[in-house]
Parts: structure tokens; C-alpha cells; sequence
């Protein structure tokens, strides 16, 4: 035994202990944040006579003294409760903190107004005057304190708008939210205004139904972060009238001017002037200040289009403005808490601390995008892709992708049921966030198409895409002439990967489009398709394709037929060059402190090697596997691998067999250097195999399984593999392997598109990087089908025959036979039987009197040994 290495083991894992124990007691723990709820009385309304009380909360700074304040604003159907946990968070970071129930939400009194200059935005103003009176709260003149305003959906409406009306509040994050409301609720994707557009039904409902007679405050509110449950609203000493039930909380105008829309599904013009009045739109070059716009890419009711005008807005006038595009939205998605918290305390921090030591704001443009997930915990990657400027929708530039597709008759229903799918309005929000889950389906019959050819490179589109529509119909309009008028569609952005997979619509999303016809009962529109940031991989097709219905919106109601065609046959498509994706990784302590520890661990072991194993070391031969009395147990004792011996020679190709259980994996990750033997020894061409020995690199493996970076492409992980060896890239032999590979173009799809086959195919190639002159491979034909499996044993055969060795385990007992040599068989971690496959073979009959099979012998052995 070497008592040697055995205690300088022991001392290196007492020192990473230590190391660790001491960084938990001595790192520095969240600072307590106080809280002070309290009632303030506003006054508004136009004369600014209605007396309103507001439920708040209050957090000074952690750190006591002055700083600069942040107002919080939750979601539509929230409170203060929801946007608790992110007021502390900034509390912690410094900031005095106000989180308010807007008035008709939670304890609050009064009536919703919808974000009116007359009602919520004068109710800000006076929050701000309160905390100019706060002793904790930074000042930059009497009066005027240094303030932020943040909030998402609803609340952040009224971050832009309060901005528009009072000069003193600072920099703004605004999430999730509305540039203009009544183009958010009546859409129209040929850009003719809301009094053309085509009434988002569904979310419509839900908005103005989250302002009932008994709302609830615990789910955040529409585009709100979840929160605690807010206390019920106090119940009335009367019993509610007819009109109480009718509008609940709204005021009587703006239950009014719903109920009056969401009959007849078009937009009035003094609704428009209602919803529009209580919208950036009307406050044009009034937001002089720093703003950080984070909008949802998974969001049908507010859509990146609206965070794209606000950005135009804010910008046109000079200010500072940031664009982000996150994983999240009204409809779902990871939503990224942590990371929207990081650049707003970031934005907050340039712009109120004034802080520009470091770029604490982030980039002028970022897109979170899909990185697969994370092979060891399974989770979804997110990608923050940036960009020195932001470009808009049109991207920094347009591809035209041709289409093909003869004019196609589609069908409106009876009543516009069975409707077609997009999305389905708060959806995501109960399925718990869902990721990228999908529901969107065409009805039949209801649906065109068109079509683009495969394509021979990947196109990230980055913005929203256009395309010109034509449509016919031969009806009746009621005053005798041809065509019903108008035309309601619905076209979306489809990435069709084959014929055996259902296309998938990005983000769910749909734009409807109304296209007038006039005599003769032809139309032409040119339609601006969803604005999305998507990845169309190698081989996949983009699908232009026109609905009739879709469950979120509203839609005509009686049958008719119409022709859909294309104008032009193709798409153009933006793309953003600029945007990257920086290296990054996690914070500077996750790996100083276990790098330090490694480092020191690493002396001791070293040290320890030098006097008890390398100073005797046996001179380097040629035998390329020397196992002598290898034994691992198990953690309760049991041996995964029993006194094994045996040797391989080079030039062979052995077959390591064993049912499960036998230990065949164990052994091949001691050969690997990845798990340490209680006994024994495993030397490759004469050297010592432990963690680190140089001689490993004379090796190549592929056990449990492949491992491969899920975002990129499989060239890029080949390289990228390659790279970390540190080993010049002209001793890889790329074409080799990737010739062993045998993948075609799919060596430019990013790997999460893979097969399984795929997958082993680039695992194989990747082991071969290098042409290991010692190469393992555990079940290297899982996945593959009989053609792949026979290409596979001439290759391992070739490899052989040049002078190098491969070692295979498998369970295909009748692919052993075809292409190793040699056989090693165990059993419950020890060795039943080794040597030649002709040998082992010889001699030996089955019960039929045909020659014997190895399968035969196999269960022959393990059966006497069982």
C-alpha cells in the first residue's frame, strides 16, 4: 500500500474542506431589509378632486443613510404583493424602495382608469412627492428626488407614461408593456391603424376581466411576476349593483367602451382616443430619459413591435435606450427573473448611482435565445446574444427566400368555429411558465401555404419578415357588388423540419391582417409577419401560411370561400449580423475559490506521486493494455470489479463482454483515469494510468453515452473539443473523423436537432480525433441501424489494421464476432474467460450441430459461472 500517497490524498481533501467551510462562514450574507406599510391619500381625477387611498409599502435602503428610490409597479390584476421580492432585492442593493396597489387593485380605493394621465399617472406624481419627503431618499433639488420607476405589463405603461409627465423622475425600466394599447387590442398586420384592425378577443377578456368586482392579487397580475397573496378586497357594506357587477372596478366609461367593442369586434374612434390617451403613443417626444426596455419574445398580446416603437420614440428625442428581448412574455417562457434583475439594478445603477466604472447596463440590444440544455442538469440554456446598436424590426439586413405555392382556395366557417390556433391567451401563464410549449394547429381547409426549398445554410431571422398576399372571392357584398368587402387573415412564420415532424409556429405568434376588396373582389396587402428571432437550421423550409380563423381573435362570422395567393413568390427576411453571443460564464468566485482549492489539493497530490509512484515507474513499452488485479467496490461494499487481469496487444480489436452488472463500464472509466481502483493497477503502454497522466492522451474514448454542447453545431463541437485538448489543430485529422462520421450536412445543424444515431456518429468521430493509438468505445452501436453498424465494424476493423488497438464493449454479441478478434468476458466483476475469438469458438458445437456462436458460448459461460 502506498501510505505515501494515501495521506497526501487525505490532507488535499481536508484542505478543499476547510477551504470551502470557511468561504460559507465568512461570505458576506444578504443584508436585512426593513419594511414600513402604510395608506397615502392621493388626490385626481380631471379637477383633481377625487380623494383615492393607496395600499403601499415602503423599504429603506439596506445600508441606511441616502439613496436614490425606485418606484415599483406591478402587472394588471396584481398588487404591491406581487413585486415584493424584487423590492427587496433592491432594497438590498441600496435603493429605497415603494411598491404601491394601483388604485381599483388590491386595498386600494378608487376606480381603473387605464394608466389616464387624469388617475394613475397623477397618483404617481404624488407617490414621488411622498418620497421627496423620505429622509432616506437621495434628492437632486427640493422637491425632486433621484427616482426610478419599474414594472411590467401594466406597470410598465405607467413607468413610460408617468416619465412623459413628471420631469423628475430619472431613468425608467419598462417590461412587457404597451406602445399603443388600441393597436395592441385591434392589430392589423398592413400597418392601416387599430380603426382597421382585426379585435384580439381572447386577451381582450382576460384584461378587462382581471378588473371585477372581486379581483385577486396573489398571481402577479397579466404580465406581473408572481408574488404573495395579497389580503381580499374589503366586502362592500351593500350589496353591489347591476352596473357594479357589469364593470367591477373599471370606471363607467371604460366599461363602456368594452362592452361596446367586444360586441360588435371593431375598434370605435372613441375608443381608440380612450386607449391611446392612456399610451406612449400620445405623449410623442415627452420621455427625455434613460429607458431599458425588456420586452417577452413568447408575448401575443404585447408583441415585440410594441417595445420597438417605444424605443424609436424614446430614442428620437436623444435618450439613452436599451433594447432586450427575453425568454418570457404574457404567454410563458422561462420569464429569466434573475437576469431581469440583474440589468435593471444594472440600468438603475449607470443612471440613478451614476455609477460608470463599469458597463453595469448591458448592451444596447440583446436577444436571449435558445442554448439547448445543460447536460448535466437537463435544464434549458439561455444565450444572450448582443449588439452594439439596436436596428428594429427590419434587421440590419434582408434576405429574400423564394416561395412556392399555387393560389389555394381556403374556407371561413359557419360562426368561425372550429377556429385555427396560434396561441391561446393565458395558456402559458397556467401551465406554469411552459418553456416553448406549443398548441398552434390549421384547421383543415382553412389553411394556405407556401413553401421555400430546403435550405443549404442556416438563417437566424432577427426582426419581422414581410411578404405581399393577393386574395379573390366571388361573393355577393350586400350592396350587390363582388367580394364581402373585406377579408380577415391571419399569416404566420412556420419552420417545417420534415415531413415527420409537425412545423413549429416561433413563439406561437400570428398576425392578423383585414384586406379590403374592392369591385372586381381582388385585394393586395403587404403583411408584416410576427416579429420573432428564430434559427432555421440546415434543411429545414420556412412556410408562409394564411388561417381564416384563430381562436385568440375575433373573426367574421359568416361562411365564405376565398383565394389566396402570393403577389410575390418569396419572403424577405431580417437578419442581424451584429448580434453575438459573448464567451461568458458564471461569476469570478465560482471557480477562484474551487480553482484554489484544486490547486492546492493539486501540490500535495503531486508531491505525494513524485516519492511513492512515479519515482519507479517501469520504462514506457509497447503493450497498449496492461490490467493486473483490478478491484473497485461499491459504496456499500459490494465489487463492481474483482481482481481483474488481462492484456490487450496492439493491433487488436477486443470485445469486452458481460451481461449488466459485470462491471465493463467501471473498468473502462479506471482506464480512463476518471474513477480511482482500491486495488490493483491499469498501466497503457507501460505508463501508470491515474487523474492527469500525460500518457492518457495516447487514448480516445466514448463511454456512457455522448456529451455535446446542445447549441452548437456538430463541426464546432468536434472543434471546440479539439481546441481544449491544447494540441495543434493540424494533429486532429478533422477529415478522418469526419469522414468516420459520415453526417453530410448535418455537420452544420446544431446538435439538439440530432437523432440518437447522429449523436453516436459524431461521439465515435470525436474519440478518433487525434487517431488514438489506444481507442475505447462503450456500446458504440446504440442508435445506429444495420447499415451505419456495418460501416462502423470496417471502420474499427481499418483502424486496427493500422497498427492501433480499439476496444469495444457491446451487448450485440453477433457484431462482436463479425469485428473483434479478441474476447474479454466477465461476470459479476471478475474475468470468466479472455483470449482469441477463433479460439474461444473452436471445438465447440451448438445443440442443432451447426458451428457454434459466440451468443452460444457467451451464455454457455455465464450460465456455469452463475
Amino acid at each position: 500500500m502506498n501510505l505515501a500517497g494515501r495521506s497526501s490524498t487525505w490532507v488535499a481533501v481536508v484542505a478543499v474542506l476547510v477551504i470551502g467551510v470557511a468561504t460559507w462562514l465568512l461570505w458576506p450574507s444578504a443584508p436585512q431589509v426593513r419594511v414600513q406599510d402604510q395608506k397615502i391619500t392621493v388626490l385626481d381625477g380631471p379637477g383633481g378632486d377625487q380623494r383615492v387611498t393607496l395600499d403601499t409599502s415602503f423599504f429603506p435602503p439596506a445600508g441606511g443613510g441616502r439613496a436614490p428610490a425606485v418606484l415599483l409597479a406591478h402587472g394588471f390584476g396584481g398588487s404591491k404583493q406581487s413585486v415584493r421580492a424584487a423590492a427587496v432585492r433592491l432594497a438590498q442593493e441600496g435603493y429605497a424602495v415603494l411598491t404601491w396597489s394601483a388604485r381599483g387593485f388590491g386595498q386600494s380605493t378608487g376606480q381603473i382608469a387605464l394608466n389616464s394621465p387624469d388617475y394613475e399617472v397623477k397618483d404617481v406624481r404624488q407617490l414621488v412627492d411622498w418620497m421627496a419627503r423620505r429622509p432616506e431618499v437621495q434628492l437632486d433639488a427640493a422637491g425632486d428626488p433621484r427616482v426610478g420607476i419599474a414594472g411590467g405589463s401594466y406597470g410598465g405603461a405607467i413607468a413610460l407614461m408617468a416619465a412623459a409627465y413628471d420631469g423628475r423622475i430619472d431613468a425608467i425600466v419598462p417590461q412587457i408593456t404597451w406602445y399603443d394599447l388600441a393597436d395592441a387590442l385591434f392589430p392589423d398586420a398592413a400597418g392601416r391603424g387599430p380603426q382597421n384592425g382585426v379585435f384580439k378577443r381572447m386577451w381582450a377578456g382576460l384584461f378587462f376581466s382581471r378588473g371585477g368586482p372581486t379581483p385577486e392579487a396573489g398571481l402577479g397580475g397579466v404580465g406581473g411576476p408572481g408574488g404573495r397573496a395579497a389580503p381580499p378586497a374589503t366586502p362592500p357594506a351593500t350589496p353591489p349593483t347591476a352596473q357594479e357587477i357589469r364593470c367591477g372596478r373599471f370606471l363607467p366609461e371604460i366599461c363602456d367602451m368594452y362592452q361596446q367593442v367586444a360586441q360588435t369586434g371593431r375598434a370605435t374612434p372613441g375608443a381608440i382616443e380612450t386607449l391611446r390617451r392612456a399610451s406612449p403613443i400620445s405623449v410623442p417626444g415627452k420621455i427625455r430619459i434613460p429607458t431599458l426596455l425588456l420586452q417577452g419574445q413568447r408575448d401575443s398580446l404585447f408583441p415585440l413591435g410594441q417595445a420597438d416603437a417605444n424605443a424609436k420614440a424614446v430614442a428620437a428625442t436623444g435618450a439613452p435606450v436599451g433594447v432586450a428581448w427575453f425568454d418570457g412574455g404574457h404567454d410563458g417562457g422561462n420569464g429569466e427573473v434573475d437576469w431581469i434583475h440583474e440589468r435593471t439594478l444594472g440600468w438603475f445603477d449607470r443612471y440613478l448611482k451614476k455609477d460608470t466604472g463599469t458597463d453595469l447596463a448591458g448592451s444596447p440590444f440583446t436577444v436571449t435565445r435558445d442554448g439547448g440544455r445543460d447536460p448535466g442538469t437537463r435544464r434549458p440554456v439561455q444565450l444572450h446574444a448582443t449588439a452594439d446598436g439596436y436596428p428594429g424590426l427590419g434587421g440590419t439586413a434582408r434576405t429574400t427566400v423564394p416561395l412556392t405555392g399555387t393560389d389555394q382556395q381556403v374556407a371561413n366557417p359557419p360562426g368561425g368555429s372550429p377556429a385555427s390556433i396560434s396561441a391561446v391567451p393565458g395558456f402559458g401563464a397556467l401551465a406554469g411558465g411552459a418553456g416553448n410549449l406549443s398548441v398552434s394547429i390549421d384547421m383543415p381547409g382553412q389553411s394556405a401555404t407556401f413553401d421555400s426549398a430546403l435550405l443549404a445554410a442556416p438563417l437566424q431571422v432577427t426582426g419581422s419578415s414581410t411578404v405581399k398576399v393577393r386574395v379573390h372571392s366571388e361573393e355577393t357584398s350586400a350592396d350587390g357588388g363582388t367580394g364581402p368587402g373585406e377579408v380577415t387573415l391571419f399569416a404566420k412564420l412556420y419552420d417545417v423540419a420534415g415531413d415527420t415532424q409537425a412545423p413549429l409556429l416561433p413563439e406561437s405568434l400570428a398576425a392578423p391582417v383585414r384586406i379590403a376588396l374592392p369591385e372586381g373582389g381582388t385585394g393586395e396587402a403587404v403583411v408584416s409577419l410576427p416579429a420573432i428571432d428564430h434559427r432555421f437550421d440546415v434543411g429545414h423550409r420556412l412556410r408562409v401560411a394564411f388561417t381564416t380563423t384563430d381562436l385568440g381573435y375575433n373573426t367574421p362570422s359568416a361562411p365564405a370561400v376565398y383565394t389566396v395567393g402570393l403577389v410575390s413568390q418569396a419572403v424577405s427576411v431580417p437578419t442581424d449580423a451584429a448580434l453575438r453571443t459573448p464567451a461568458g460564464g458564471p461569476a469570478w468566485w465560482t471557480w477562484a475559490l474551487p480553482l484554489a482549492s484544486l490547486v492546492i489539493a493539486g501540490v500535495l497530490l503531486l508531491t505525494g506521486r513524485r516519492r511513492g509512484e512515479y519515482g519507479h515507474a517501469p520504462a514506457p513499452d509497447a503493450v497498449p493494455l496492461r490490467i493486473d488485479g483490478l478491484t473497485k467496490a461499491y459504496r456499500n461494499g459490494e465489487l463492481a470489479v474483482n481482481d481483474l487481469s488481462f492484456t490487450v496487444e496492439q493491433g487488436q480489436v477486443l470485445g469486452l463482454l458481460g451481461p449488466n452488472g459485470a462491471g465493463k463500464t467501471t473498468t473502462m472509466r479506471m482506464m480512463m483515469g476518471l474513477i480511482h481502483p482500491d486495488a490493483g493497477e491499469i498501466r497503457i503502454f507501460g505508463r501508470r494510468v491515474v487523474p492527469g497522466a500525460p500518457v492518457l492522451s495516447r487514448l480516445g474514448s466514448f463511454v456512457e453515452g455522448p456529451g455535446f454542447l446542445p447549441h452548437l453545431t456538430g463541426r464546432a463541437n468536434l472543434e471546440l473539443y479539439w481546441k481544449a485538448t491544447g494540441r495543434p489543430a493540424q494533429d486532429a485529422h478533422f477529415a478522418e473523423a469526419l469522414e468516420i462520421a459520415g453526417l453530410g450536412g448535418a455537420l452544420e445543424r446544431t446538435v439538439r436537432t440530432y437523432s440518437q444515431g447522429m449523436r453516436q456518429r459524431l461521439a465515435i468521430a470525436q474519440a478518433m480525433l487525434g487517431l488514438p493509438d489506444l481507442l475505447v468505445l462503450d456500446e458504440p452501436a446504440n442508435g445506429l441501424d444495420p447499415p451505419q453498424i456495418r460501416e462502423m465494424r470496417r471502420v474499427l476493423i481499418s483502424y486496427a489494421a493500422r497498427g492501433r488497438t480499439v476496444i469495444v464493449s457491446s451487448h450485440l454479441l453477433a457484431e462482436v464476432e463479425q469485428t473483434c478478434s479478441h474476447v474479454v468476458v466477465m461476470h459479476r466483476g471478475r474475468l470468466i474467460t479472455a483470449g482469441p475469438v477463433s479460439e474461444l469458438l473452436r471445438g465447440r458445437t451448438s445443440a442443432n450441430g451447426s458451428g457454434t456462436r459466440l451468443e452460444d458460448v457467451f451464455l454457455d459461460l455465464i450460465g456455469e459461472k452463475a
